[in-house]
């Protein structure tokens, strides 16, 4: 059997909820460009998309949204459980283990029941925001501050952080991030997250799986090393001597190059556009001066090689212009990839098949079992 390292390149599912065109730069969430979404329509509008397989009408979509207005309440044992978690844990391991936990709070008899579908859909699009601006709280020593029925979706979540309205320009262009970061095909998250479907497991439990697999630097947690980068760099003037350090050490730079994209990822010119909106609201950052000159310096190098910024290089600057803290970064990126996951795990297990993978074995055969008093010690 032939070995191919991670998977690159190998179909793993049948799907009709994203596509993505790498030498394009084309991305559809079930045949809607990325940019017709983003100017047209909103996240919740979006995620109902993507995981019920249409634009709503008018009906559903209220009812959808009205629906998961009225979920967005943690009950009182998951926030004393959050309680008691270390006040340094980071908090993707909060959003995941309180993930994990709803679970039991939500069960259901029979996974493939399509009112459970829809059920479980409202309670983690409408509970995830809450866990994380909780969270936030929660490690400061504070109450967590309740949702607030009159607010819409993303100007909630913030009051939720901070107990303030933020302007309804900044709630969009927030929401249109949620947006952009809501789906991305057979990424690593989401085959965690059909791997575990497969089993016939409970929605918590495989979104909780997506979300470990999320959490890590070379998936969801690149964002974070995007703003650690530019800050370490400090200064534009500094970025040339950085960057070309970093490429002779065959370094990577954070927040450039995608296993499908060998062009400019779509999804972070349309970030970019909405760091300069926000920027006019907020006022200039020296962030963004040194990401421009990263960004020059890095395709002087590698655009020849099809490496270009990706979803990552942006997104986190507009986060800490808008207040979050870096570390909550990956959180926000699962606030908007749930909406994906659960497409893929609706659809997946429609027609379920356990995943059960080969190997290609490298050990040893008919090795004989030696006795502990004649081992010799090893190492």
């Amino acid at each position: 059997m032939e070995l191919i390292p991670g998977l690159a390149g190998v179909p793993a599912a049948k799907s009709k909820v994203s596509f993505v065109d790498g030498k394009k730069g084309i991305l559809e969430y079930r045949g809607i460009k990325i940019e017709e979404l983003v100017k047209n329509s909103n996240f919740l509008e979006t995620s109902y998309l993507l995981i019920f397989g249409h634009l709503p009408t008018k009906k559903e979509y209220e009812k959808f949204v009205d629906d998961i207005t009225h979920h967005r309440r943690l009950k009182f044992r998951i926030i004393d459980v959050m309680k008691n978690f270390p006040e340094k844990a980071h908090p993707m391991d909060v959003l995941q283990s309180t993930v994990s936990a709803l679970g039991m709070f939500y069960p259901s008899k029979d996974i493939l029941d399509e009112e459970y579908h829809y059920e479980a859909a409202v309670h983690l699009i409408a509970k995830i925001p809450t866990i994380a601006a909780s969270w936030f709280r929660i490690r400061n020593g504070d109450e967590p501050v309740k949702p607030d029925d009159k607010l819409d979706f993303t100007t909630n979540f913030f009051y939720m952080m901070t107990e303030q309205i933020v302007e309804p320009e900044v709630a969009r262009i927030f929401d249109k991030c949620l947006i952009l970061h809501a789906e991305h095909t057979m990424n690593a998250s989401t085959f965690a997250a059909l791997v575990v479907a497969s089993t016939l497991a409970d929605p918590y439990t495989v979104m909780s799986s997506a979300l470990g697999a999320l959490s890590g630097p070379l998936h969801g947690g690149a964002n974070e090393e995007v703003i650690k980068m530019l800050m370490e760099i400090g200064e534009p003037e500094k970025v040339r001597d950085y960057i070309e350090n970093k490429l002779k050490n065959k370094e990577r730079i954070m927040g450039f190059g995608h296993r499908v994209y060998k062009t400019y990822d779509p999804r972070a010119k349309i970030l970019e556009q909405l760091l300069q909106e926000l920027i006019k609201i907020k006022g200039e950052t020296k962030l963004y001066k040194v990401a421009k000159e990263v960004e020059k310096v890095t395709l002087e190098h590698l655009a020849k090689k099809g490496i270009y910024p990706n979803v990552d290089f942006y997104s986190g600057i507009i986060y800490q212009m808008l207040g979050i803290p870096v570390d909550m970064f990956t959180s926000i990126f699962a606030m908007a990839r749930i909406s994906g996951w659960l497409a893929h795990w609706k659809e997946y297990i429609k027609e379920n098949k356990l995943f059960r993978p080969s190997q290609v074995y490298e050990g040893e055969h008919n090795l004989p079992y030696i006795p502990l008093e004649k081992r010799e010690k090893t190492g």
